[in-house]
């Protein structure tokens, strides 16, 4: 039997905590709490966790370095003032999902949280369905396990957020596409057009992937957006 998704809340405000929970469960969601990053930590180990909602600013902790610490483990979406534009940034550069400005409207905050579920899911709704294995420019890309390795098996660690945009590019090879049609492909409908994590997304893509290798094959179209400027070819995956 399928469960509902678990999402923990992590905010030292008790009335954002309260509202949260009791309006993500009427949207069939379950929720935990905490409010510091020790109680974050506890939950974390006894129980499977979906997706963290967290705050920047925590009493004993910053939410930066909480989020650098578990990224790798579940979807991370993080909550921060109006004004923190750098913290938001940093925030997309080291591995969050996705961020939510306070105060923020909480239909909002769960259109992005379950966009994020299903890219951490199954990647790009509508995609292909994964037979074969990209390769592109000396790198291979296998849409099941969402690992990306060079030719000699290196491979290049990538977030869940960077892998699904890359494969919205596998995926139109030589397709001009802007910004809204990638937050649209990567993220849904219902997220705002002024989300500027694409434009993260693509520089951290390009530096992964090496200055030189990654420029080349990202083309910046100006009053456009960005296209995948190589060929991709579709190879059987071996059993």
């Amino acid at each position: 039997m399928r469960t509902s998704p678990h999402i923990l809340v992590v905010d030292d405000d008790a009335a954002i905590r309260r509202m949260l929970e009791s309006y993500l469960a009427t949207q069939s969601f379950r929720v935990s709490l905490a409010a510091t990053r020790r109680e974050c930590d506890a939950i974390l180990a006894d129980n499977r966790i979906d997706l963290v909602v967290l705050d920047i600013m925590l009493p004993d902790a910053s939410g930066l370095d909480i989020c650098r610490d578990i990224r790798k483990r579940v979807p991370v979406i993080l909550l921060t003032a109006l004004n923190e534009e750098i913290d938001r940034i940093i925030g997309l550069e080291i591995g969050a999902d996705d961020y939510l400005s306070k105060p923020f409207n909480p239909r909002e905050l769960v259109a992005r949280i379950r966009a994020v579920l299903r890219r951490s899911a199954s990647g790009l709704a509508d995609a292909p369905v994964a037979t074969a294995n990209y390769h592109f420019a000396g790198l291979i890309a296998d849409p099941v396990s969402r690992i990306l390795a060079d030719s000699d098996g290196t491979v290049v660690n990538l977030t869940s957020s960077e892998f699904g945009l890359l494969r919205v590019f596998l995926d139109r090879p030589g397709r001009v596409l802007t910004r809204e049609q990638l937050l649209d492909l990567t993220h849904g409908r219902d997220i705002g057009e002024r989300d500027r994590s694409i434009d993260v997304l693509v520089s951290r893509l390009r530096r992964k992937l090496g200055a030189e290798r990654g420029a080349q094959i990202f083309k910046t179209v100006r009053n456009g957006g960005y296209q995948l400027a190589v060929t991709v070819e579709l190879r059987q995956r071996q059993p």
